[in-house]
């Protein structure tokens, strides 16, 4: 297989994984969590005296997963999986966060592509660590508080994101060497 054709097919894993993460966050905030509130969300513990929603988990998870769609297929894949991924989130929400959660989601994630282009040419694991801190924190302040009206969640919700974004920083390290080799290759090879 050629260079190209395995960027694509790593490409298209990480757009499943995305797309994946957005039935996953819902079916987690209603059913996963160590308390599940009365009309409200299951929570689940994310320091010390902190807590928030369990889909905070798979929230972080898809916005390092959007930069690596795009990474690997380009900005118009990315643009198109924040698209569907909105598509999907009003379609999977619960009744009562349906605009919470695709709000959130599309402002989220176009602010993390905001962030994540212009940087992610030269400094890989800072773009995916500045655009993804940006993208949790628009996407816990949306929906905490069209879901909800209020904002007791936010420090919980920034830090369970955070802790999956730096969690991801191993998997970004080792997708820039990947590039770094394929680079370094291709001009062994033209030369």
């Amino acid at each position: 297989m050629t260079t190209d054709a395995n960027m694509r097919t790593e490409g298209f894993a990480f757009l499943a994984a995305f797309t994946a993460c957005i039935p996953a966050a819902n079916w987690f905030i209603q059913h996963v969590g160590t308390i599940c509130l009365t009309n409200g969300p299951c929570v689940i513990p994310v320091a010390p005296g902190l807590s928030a929603p369990s889909g905070v988990l798979l929230v972080g998870l898809a916005l390092v997963l959007r930069d690596l769609v795009q990474r690997r297929l380009g900005k118009i894949w990315s643009l198109l999986a924040i698209v569907v991924g909105a598509i999907l989130s009003a379609y999977l929400a619960p009744p009562a966060l349906v605009v919470a959660s695709t709000t959130a989601f599309l402002l989220s994630e176009l602010a993390d592509f905001a962030v994540y282009t212009p940087l992610q040419e030269r400094r890989l694991i800072l773009a995916v660590l500045l655009s993804s801190m940006v993208g949790l924190v628009i996407d816990s302040i949306v929906f905490l508080w069209l879901a909800f009206g209020s904002l007791d969640f936010l420090a919980g919700q920034v830090v369970g994101k955070a802790w999956m974004v730096l969690a991801s920083l191993p998997v970004i390290w080792w997708v820039r060497l990947q590039d770094n080799r394929r680079l370094a290759m291709s001009q062994r090879m033209a030369s």
